[in-house]
């Protein structure tokens, strides 16, 4: 059983930084592309970041130079360091592997950028 926990959201002033966490269990963590969306209200579910096994990052162009994306694969844990926040960043924030041809998202955590 995939589970995926994340963890780390809250409130923020803009200028400011959160370091989100996402703990997995029940997949080869050290194989698995690990990524990073968010949704904010009334809006669709976007992608923020990539990490693949190797260790490769891709990043969404509104958070590319501000966001980075790690993980631990001792930890089964893969992080989202989020720096120079925005409003606009305001979003619950997920995490997100496929495994076995299933794609798998924990329950969110929200963060929200006050100006």
């Amino acid at each position: 059983q995939v589970q995926l926990v994340e963890s780390g959201g809250g409130l923020v002033q803009a200028g400011g930084s959160l370091r989100l966490s996402c703990a997995a269990s029940g997949v080869i963590f050290s194989i698995n592309t690990m990524g990073w969306y968010r949704q904010a209200p009334g809006k669709q579910r976007e992608w923020v970041a990539r990490i693949t096994g190797s260790g490769t990052t891709n990043y969404a162009s509104t958070v590319k130079g501000r966001f980075t994306v790690s993980r631990d694969n001792a930890k089964n844990t893969v992080y989202l360091q989020m720096n120079s926040l925005k409003p606009e960043d305001t979003a619950a924030y997920y995490c997100n592997t496929m495994n076995v041809g299933l794609n798998y998202w924990g329950q969110g955590t929200q963060v929200t950028v006050s100006s």
